[in-house]
C-alpha cells in the first residue's frame, strides 16, 4: 500500500477508468464558435411556438386596457344640468 497517492490505493481489474485533470480542462472552449450559434439556433427553432401565444396575449391585453379606459370615462350628458 505504500507509495500510492490518495485515490490509487487499490487495483481495479477488467475495469477501465479515464480521468482528466481539472487543470487541463478548458471550461469555455468553443463558447464563441459553438455556444452562441447553438443558442441562436435553438432560440430560432422555438420562435414559431413562442410568438403566437405572446402576440395573442398582447392583443388581448391591449383590447382589455382600451375597453377599461373607455368605460372609466365620464359621460358628459350626465352632468349637463350641474351648476
Amino acid at each position: 500500500m505504500g507509495g500510492h497517492g490518495f485515490g490509487h490505493l487499490h487495483k481495479l481489474r477488467r475495469i477501465i477508468t479515464y480521468r482528466l485533470s481539472p487543470y487541463e480542462l478548458k471550461g469555455f472552449k468553443g463558447i464563441v464558435s459553438h455556444g452562441f450559434p447553438n443558442t441562436l439556433r435553438r432560440t430560432l427553432e422555438n420562435v414559431p411556438y413562442m410568438v403566437p401565444p405572446l402576440g395573442l396575449g398582447y392583443v388581448i391585453y391591449d383590447q382589455v386596457e382600451k375597453e377599461h379606459q373607455r368605460t372609466m370615462r365620464k359621460n358628459p350628458a350626465d352632468f349637463e344640468n350641474d351648476q
